[in-house]
């Protein structure tokens, strides 16, 4: 299995239309135990999430956890800071990264791998409006292509 293939919780589908991403990195998740259960419904959002480095270790912003239904006064808080599990040559790595101008590290989608939560994070660079448009304008042409491609094989 390579990164970020497994059982596929959530996705960030909005971090690639706004970032060029370059590398990624698979990252386990500290959980509380509400938090896990809720993963596992799919009750979680990665859309305006973001990780950074706090006194050396690395943590994820903004990704919500809806509570979990059963977890009565055992309810985590949704938006809390949750702590991610790297290498120390990993987070030396990002650090290097994120020093240089333009650069972020995005989630880009949480999955089950082996029973544990895993977050698979993008470091890339943030894309301008007409890269944005160009890419939409690739996308188009190539849906147009496949579309004219079927429609001959039906002839």
């Amino acid at each position: 299995m390579t990164k970020g293939e497994g059982n596929v919780i959530a996705q960030n589908k909005k971090a690639r239309h706004d970032y060029f991403i370059e590398e990624t990195y698979e990252a386990g998740i500290v959980l509380q135990g509400t938090e896990i259960k809720s993963i596992r419904a799919r009750r979680v959002n990665l859309k305006d999430s973001f990780a950074k480095i706090q006194n050396g270790e690395m943590v994820l912003l903004n990704m919500h956890i809806s509570h979990y239904e059963q977890g009565n006064r055992y309810n985590h808080d949704p938006l809390r800071t949750r702590k991610l599990l790297l290498h120390r040559k990993e987070i030396d790595k990002l650090i290097g990264k994120t020093k240089e101008q333009g650069y972020s590290i995005i989630p880009l989608k949480i999955y089950i791998k082996n029973g544990f939560a895993k977050v698979l994070l993008g470091v890339g660079k943030g894309k301008k409006k007409y890269d944005k448009r160009e890419d939409l304008k690739q996308k188009a042409a190539k849906r147009e292509i496949e579309r004219a491609f079927r429609e001959r094989q039906k002839m």
